[in-house]
């Protein structure tokens, strides 16, 4: 399931995080520094020092954004979520075919099961040409290049790649989110339900046929779930 999240970030958040990385200096490091055996031979890109004091300005900011958005609640059932990273592309630089890693290790030692991927934009298409995150599925090659504060969230399991820049600079958020749900059909029905549910409650449809489909809702949560 590929979900497009609009206005992740308001515009005073955008700025800030906007200001903030724009003016991080020594804090943007070679993006290989992370990378794994897979993906450091076709990285090449810049990212903020997970250490450093302004990745953790940052990671607050989206942190707070998508920890209250309902749509990436319902999208991702997030049962913990990686610190939000941070890169950017210059001309030329690019990210070739890869998966992202299966595991990683949260700050505090405690690993995360990566199951979804997210890329939160933060430059607008018209700055840059080229780096179009391009995702493969099942059902074929999907394109993201989305205004910024939108967000992409896809199964971590997917091929993706960022296609070279050719002008300007591409500046985006990373981060990975281990489910509740660690299935990507059953968290796609279950997104397609409470859709569903929250368009009847503002139908004023049949209370006890919501009721009843809300019921549906938390059971199959409850039977899937991993915690």
């Amino acid at each position: 399931m590929l979900v497009r999240i609009p206005e992740v970030l308001d515009q005073n958040e955008l700025k800030a995080l906007r200001d903030k990385l724009e003016s991080a200096g020594p804090a943007w490091v070679d993006g290989r520094v992370t990378a794994g055996y897979q993906g450091a031979p076709v990285k090449f890109n810049q990212q903020i020092d997970e250490r450093s004091e302004v990745a953790r300005q940052c990671q607050q900011i989206v942190l707070a954004a998508v920890e209250g958005h309902s749509t990436f609640i319902s999208a991702a059932l997030p049962n913990a979520v990686y610190p939000p990273m941070f890169n950017r592309y210059g001309e030329g630089m690019t990210f070739g075919d890869h998966i992202d890693g299966s595991i990683r290790i949260l700050p505090d030692g405690r690993k995360l099961r990566t199951d979804l991927s997210a890329t939160l934009f933060l430059s607008e298409p018209d700055e840059y040409d080229g780096g179009e995150l391009e995702i493969h599925d099942t059902y074929g090659l999907h394109r993201a290049k989305f205004a910024a504060g939108d967000m992409v969230l896809y199964p971590a399991t997917s091929l993706h790649r960022v296609t070279p820049i050719t002008r300007g600079i591409r500046v985006a958020c990373f981060f990975w989110t281990q489910s509740l749900v660690r299935d990507d059909t059953q968290r796609a029905l279950l997104f397609d339900l409470d859709n569903a549910i929250q368009k009847l409650n503002a139908t004023g449809a049949d209370e006890v046929a919501r009721r009843t489909l809300i019921g549906v809702y938390h059971n199959l949560i409850r039977q899937w779930s991993a915690t």
